[in-house]
């Protein structure tokens, strides 16, 4: 009998590590930025990404296990690249017709912190 091969293993452990980056990343983006517009992109961008990386992983580990194409994840990676940029949009179609109104830019209720110029 021959040994399977580590290549498959390692490319799902290199898709893990990559979206936990990219996660970690949006979720630092998101916490440090002060300004409602920049604080959409973390989430917006970079955490979906790395949930995706994540769910391909996933896809590729449980298609492997099984022997047939495991389906769900991507449909699941689909779905969530076609939704996330959408609602960020409409978050900021929303911000900005706020402030045309005269409101402004929304803010996170625990920053206290002065807005930097």
């Amino acid at each position: 009998m021959t040994e399977p091969s580590a290549v498959p293993d390692l490319l799902v452990a290199a898709l893990l590590v990559t979206g936990s980056v990219f996660a970690l990343l949006g979720a630092i983006g998101f916490a440090r930025f002060h300004d409602f517009y920049k604080r959409i992109h973390g989430p917006a961008k970079a955490t979906t990404l790395g949930v995706g990386c994540a769910l391909l992983a996933s896809c590729l580990h449980f298609s492997r296990l099984d022997g047939n194409l495991s389906s769900r994840e991507l449909l699941i990676a689909v779905l969530l690249f076609m939704t996330a940029p959408i609602s960020a949009q409409i978050l900021v179609k929303s911000a900005f017709a706020d402030r045309d109104a005269g409101a402004p830019p929304p803010r996170c209720p625990a920053d206290t912190s002065e807005k930097p110029d």
